[in-house]
């Protein structure tokens, strides 16, 4: 009896996808399981059909980019990265979007997969416990990952934990002592936790308390009016606030104006990211700057190292330097409260 790609499957232990690559495309399969499909391959003495023997030595040239969004602009700066490289060197980007929704990732995942990618670039909620990243380890393609600050998977991002801490204990030497952070839900983010470990860190080494995160909607436009007044109301509201990521900053410091709120007179604001736009702004955000370019260059040149058998690096995770961006919405505690002093006194003599 005829074997059939379902019986080498079954002998191998692997999907008849898995089996479907090791035979069209080798090189996006793990060496370890190439070679246990192709001992099962021998055992069971399959013989391929003619078109996957044409496709057995075929390159696809085709490299899947995985993102949340595109609607921030530092996913794009990552993008536009890559791309430069990948121009370059004769390949081409298959692009897919998951709105930071863990089914969303699986699916854009197994779409690449099917369309035969040799090597995928991505940013995932959560780098350390995701299922479908190991079984990219055992079954292919190689991958790197892209601002996943991570120690146990291929990846390229700043550490955001030291990022974080340094952009904090700045607010801190500026005389502010009630600091919230502002981040999207922490769920989907293993960068926005990371963040937030920072940012205790530097209020615990100050003495001072950290708060819980305020999580917001990622995809929010506009900050709900209770977030507005639990950020603006009563003698204990923050005087400054850490966002996770300046597009989250630029949308906080659009409600405050809207509130009759200025920064930094009333509000010191610090982003993550340090875009380009939001030095645009009136006044230009504070940011703690992520070289999101060569994030994606360097994310490019990992993934083609390890393609070509060529990656020999210390350590699997590599941590880019960040940089504090001055910027004009952080102000010195004491300049607030002269201000404010100020304000209420010339609302006095108006009145």
């Amino acid at each position: 009896m005829t074997s059939t790609i379902k019986d080498v499957a079954a002998h191998a232990g692997f999907s008849i996808a898995t089996v479907s690559r090791a035979i069209n495309a080798p090189h996006t399969v793990n060496p370890v399981t190439l070679a246990r499909v192709r001992e099962a391959i021998d055992a069971l003495k399959f013989s391929p059909s003619p078109l996957g023997r044409q496709l057995r030595g075929e390159r696809t040239r085709l490299i899947g980019v995985v993102l949340p969004t595109l609607a921030n602009p530092v996913f794009a700066e990552c993008l536009q990265g890559i791309d430069e490289l990948a121009s370059a060197q004769g390949f081409r980007l298959m692009l897919m979007t998951t709105q930071y929704d863990a089914q969303r990732e699986r699916h854009a995942i197994e779409t690449l997969r099917a369309q035969r990618v040799e090597g995928l670039i991505l940013t995932v909620a959560d780098a350390d416990t995701h299922p479908l990243l190991d079984e990219l380890d055992a079954d292919g393609p190689l991958y790197v990952l892209m601002h996943n600050d991570t120690k146990r998977r291929p990846s390229v991002s700043v550490d955001n934990h030291q990022a974080a801490f340094d952009g904090v204990r700045t607010l801190i030497t500026h005389g502010h002592r009630r600091i919230l952070m502002l981040a999207g839900t922490l769920a989907a983010s293993d960068r926005a936790r990371q963040r937030h470990a920072g940012y205790a860190q530097a209020m615990r080494q100050a003495g001072l308390t950290p708060a819980p995160a305020l999580e917001i909607d990622f995809n929010a436009a506009e900050l709900a009016p209770s977030v507005l007044a639990h950020l603006t109301t009563g003698p204990q509201r923050p005087t400054a606030l850490f966002c996770s990521n300046d597009l989250l900053a630029m949308v906080v410091m659009r409600g405050l104006r809207r509130a009759r709120m200025r920064v930094p007179q009333d509000m010191s604001i610090l982003g993550f990211d340090g875009l380009a736009v939001s030095e645009l702004l009136a006044p230009p955000l504070a940011s703690i700057g992520t070289p999101n370019g060569e994030i994606g260059r360097s994310a490019w040149q990992r993934l083609m190292a390890r393609i070509g058998g060529e990656y020999s690096g210390p350590s699997l995770g590599l941590a880019l330097p960040h940089t504090l961006r001055e910027g004009g919405t952080i102000a010195a505690i004491a300049s607030v409260a002269h201000a404010g002093s100020a304000q209420r006194a010339r609302s006095s003599i108006a009145s």
